[in-house]
């Protein structure tokens, strides 16, 4: 079982996502990147669970 995620970073991740969709890839160190260049973010594991579920989001519309 994985960890789960709370609401606030579910949110913000898809908002920040479908805002810049195109910055995104299925790389996580990519997509640090890129959400440092977009958001403003508080702390460095924000950015990171944030980042993660950006990627998985990234992955599973790959599959469709």
């Amino acid at each position: 079982m994985g960890r789960i995620r709370t609401t606030f970073v579910k949110t913000n991740g898809i908002k920040i996502y479908r805002k810049y969709r195109d910055k995104f890839t299925n790389d996580f160190n990519n997509n640090k990147k890129s959400l440092d260049e977009v958001a403003e973010l508080n702390s460095k594991k924000l950015r990171n669970v944030i980042a993660g579920y950006i990627t998985q989001t990234v992955k599973k519309e790959s599959k469709k």
